[in-house]
């Protein structure tokens, strides 16, 4: 059996730089029902940032802001907007993964170090990858903390009571990267990670009348880890990737991809929280029950709360995206659940295009 020279356990946690942490933290939870569970700032004596760690199932996610004008995180959120930092891996090995990883041609971040306090040793360090966008390889085998040192726990229910409103875990995490440099960063993690390519969308699969994309799925960690990489193709109007590429001044995650068990009822409780989903034109329900087949779930409701189907060999899934979650057109969420299905709905991307376009109509950025 081939050895196996970058191992992963799975994505730890995304870190957000915002503008404000707490505001945003305050949203996720009363928006999508997450779980603040712990806190590092001025109070536990962190003088130049403020980070919040919420938690639902298995996801977890940290919004941090600066303190100061011209800290480095102020000039990241300033150029980019609320977004994503950090998508951490946990590694059995940080110095391991570390050396393969530079030696393989990834720039180094922050070289391995150790944070320690009473409960134990974090181990840590940090590559690069597509734009300001950073993986940090962490092991918490020596650590039994909240979340790290320098943290501390939040008045939260017990672990097992951190179910929010439905969502389970990260089905995967989507980066947009510039015309031309997809296989490059689908090289970067072969090489440097040893995924392998799941799919492959070219841009006729991706396309309506006015905007196109390509798109290759990479996974690793025995297919727990997946990163569908995104760039732009030739289009009339200017396409979703560019219009990121413009608002965020660069590659990064465009959206990520969250589980539930009951797509129906999370839908319906984060609508009632005040989350806006995108809405597609209701011809797409005329043909989707003939094109999916039989489902369990019933199809008044499927159209009542705008979800969308697809099948593949194996199955199927529902999923619907949300509107982005701040001002500038940037990252958004899917939500996900699968039966059985591994794909990623293919059959409908020209629906959610066509209502993606609309938005970018209205945004005077088609």
């Amino acid at each position: 059996m081939e050895q196996d020279v970058f191992p992963l356990e799975g994505l730890d946690y995304l870190e957000f730089w915002v503008g404000n942490a707490r505001q945003s933290a305050f949203y996720y939870q009363h928006a999508f029902g997450f779980t603040p569970v712990a806190y590092k700032g001025p109070e536990t004596g962190v003088r130049d940032r403020a980070s919040y760690v919420m938690q639902q199932g298995d996801i977890r996610f940290v919004f941090t802001s600066s303190l100061s004008p011209d800290h480095h995180i102020n000039r990241h959120q300033a150029l980019h907007g609320d977004g994503v930092r950090d998508i951490a891996l946990q590694v059995p090995d940080v110095d391991a993964a570390y050396a393969h990883a530079l030696e393989k041609g990834a720039r180094s971040c922050i070289e391995p170090f150790d944070e320690a306090d009473d409960q134990g040793t974090l181990r840590r360090a940090a590559i690069h990858t597509y734009g300001d966008t950073i993986h940090t390889l962490i092991s918490r085998k020596k650590y039994e903390g909240v979340f790290a040192p320098g943290y501390e726990r939040t008045d939260v229910p017990d672990e097992g009571q951190i179910d929010g409103i439905g969502l389970k875990a990260v089905d995967h995490v989507v980066g947009n990267v510039e015309l031309g440099m997809m296989d490059h960063w689908v090289k970067f993690y072969e090489d440097v990670m040893g995924f392998t390519e799941l799919i492959h969308f070219s841009d006729e699969a991706i396309t309506t009348e006015y905007s196109a994309l390509m798109s290759k799925v990479i996974q690793g960690a025995g297919g727990r880890i997946k990163f569908p990489i995104n760039e732009p193709a030739e289009g009339k109007r200017m396409s979703q990737i560019e219009e990121y590429l413009k608002f965020y001044q660069g590659p990064g995650v465009q959206h990520i991809a969250l589980i539930t068990d009951d797509i129906i009822k999370t839908v319906d409780n984060l609508s009632a929280h005040g989350v806006k989903f995108l809405r597609t034109p209701e011809s797409y329900y005329d043909i989707a029950a003939e094109r999916v087949g039989v489902i369990e779930e019933s199809w008044d409701e499927i159209k009542r709360t705008g979800i969308l189907v697809d099948k593949d060999d194996e199955g199927y899934l529902l999923q619907i995206f949300t509107k982005p979650t701040q001002d500038r057109p940037t990252v958004f969420y899917e939500v996900i659940q699968r039966k059985g299905c591994k794909g990623f709905g293919e059959g409908n991307f020209k629906a959610l295009f066509e209502a993606i376009e609309m938005e970018q109509a209205l945004r005077g950025n088609l």
